[in-house]
């Protein structure tokens, strides 16, 4: 290969499975720029474009759309631009050399088995129907089974037919989690203790539309249903007197301006809830297996929940205890503008201890989050407003923040919760612990 081609690998990507490509972003022979993007892949989790990482000719693509794709695989050869130097090499994680990723990236994106015991998996049509709504046998018998490698071995340990599995992934993929309602569904002897819900064909009362779900939202819906199956939710409401802490942050305008940071009332939040998990443990924690042993994290990475038009992801803040506010707010404006653009690094969606949702731009009075598990807790935030409150002697306007705490009851009790809230309220109510 010419000095001048510069071979493209997919980078790290963390513990991600399944992930396939889902758009070609350029063609052989165009002109790309650096920080042009190549293709966008996409696991359960989140999508993520891969840049060029230099500027020249397109030469060739190695994968199409639906290809499963590892970290260090291969994707495209760039014909560098005169004097372009050559890329930075593959994250150590990644089999950098050519001769030495072959083998690997072979045997992981297209695992080779006999015929008789496991069909290779084909690439998938186009989705036709909503998946949330993709019936249980939608598969005509002795059709091709769509499902990642992970899966395929998962289904070899559990001695499972995967033509017998419904499908619930993107573009009728079967995914691990397919594998396990199949097998605790045998192992029950039924569907479990929850009714199916009818399927009602809604054609016959006016004209309808099937839109499938991204696949994003498609796996957030599963879960946070899984979440809310599997944990015990309390939800405990509160509102806290912020007056002070929203006269600081007006003070704060002109630098905040000078800074090119908007200061809303999430760092300050983030700031807090670092300060109450370290006063309680338990809540920056997560149960073991069992659900006999808490695991106490050292850390504190702090997920908040983003909307974007793919559907909900949660980035996370690594060691958000460390910054003050301002390193905060850039850093959720940062991590936002990534979600709602698909550039997440998927490390940026993984290693949360507590999440934070909040609703203040919309509305409402309160709500509950579901947790983000494995973590033990989420805090949900509702529209700030001002209210007449009562001092003793008269009704004085003060501006008060709803707040839902969602907690797991195996984990945390309604006391502790009490005490957690009563904790969180004193620190938004002293600006001076809040820089």
């Amino acid at each position: 290969m010419s000095d001048a081609i510069q071979e493209i690998r997919i980078p790290d990507i963390g513990d991600a499975e399944d992930v396939v490509v889902i758009e070609l972003c350029v063609a052989p022979g165009d002109q790309v720029e650096a920080d042009d993007a190549l293709i966008v892949i996409e696991s359960d989790k989140a999508s993520m474009e891969v840049p060029a990482g230099v500027n020249g000719v397109v030469e060739a693509l190695l994968v199409a759309i639906d290809d499963e794709v590892v970290e260090g695989q291969a994707i495209a050869r760039i014909e560098r631009a005169a004097g372009e130097p050559a890329a930075p090499p593959a994250p150590a994680t990644a089999a950098a050399p050519a001769t030495a990723a072959a083998p690997a990236t072979a045997k992981a994106a297209k695992p080779q088995e006999p015929p008789s015991k496991q069909p290779q998996p084909a690439r998938a049509p186009p989705p036709t129907a909503q998946p949330a709504e993709r019936p249980a046998a939608q598969r005509p018998s002795g059709g091709p089974v769509y499902a990642g490698p992970a899966t395929r071995r998962l289904a070899r340990e559990l001695g499972v037919d995967l033509s017998e599995v419904a499908a619930t992934g993107a573009r009728g993929r079967i995914v691990k989690d397919d594998v396990k309602a199949y097998v605790k569904q045998r192992l029950t002897g039924g569907d479990g203790a929850l009714p199916r819900l009818p399927t009602i064909d809604f054609s016959r009362f006016g004209e309808t539309e099937t839109v499938p779900l991204s696949r994003i939202r498609a796996a957030g819906a599963q879960n946070l249903h899984r979440s809310w199956l599997n944990l015990p939710h309390v939800t405990q409401h509160d509102e806290v007197d912020v007056t002070e802490l929203e006269a600081h942050r007006a003070g704060l305008k002109a630098e905040a301006a000078e800074r090119g940071v908007s200061l809303s009332p999430l760092p300050f939040l983030i700031k807090a809830c670092c300060l109450a998990l370290k006063e309680f443990p338990t809540f920056n924690a997560s149960l073991d297996a069992s659900g006999s042993q808490f695991i106490l994290k050292r850390y504190y990475h702090i997920g908040v929940a983003v909307d974007t038009e793919q559907g909900l992801l949660v980035p996370v803040i690594r060691n958000a205890d460390a910054k003050d506010v301002w390193d905060l707010a850039e850093a959720t404006a940062d991590l936002a503008a990534k979600a709602r653009n698909q550039r997440l690094a998927m490390h940026e969606l993984q290693g949360g201890s507590f999440s934070i949702s909040s609703l203040g731009a919309i509305g409402g009075t309160g709500f509950t989050p579901i947790i983000n598990a494995p973590e033990v807790a989420i805090l949900g935030v509702g529209r700030l407003a001002t209210k007449p409150v009562w001092d003793g002697e008269g009704f004085t306007p003060r501006k008060m923040l709803p707040l839902s705490l969602s907690f797991d009851h195996r984990a945390i009790n309604g006391a502790e919760a009490g005490r957690f809230m009563a904790h969180l309220a004193g620190v938004l109510g002293n600006v001076s612990l809040l820089k």
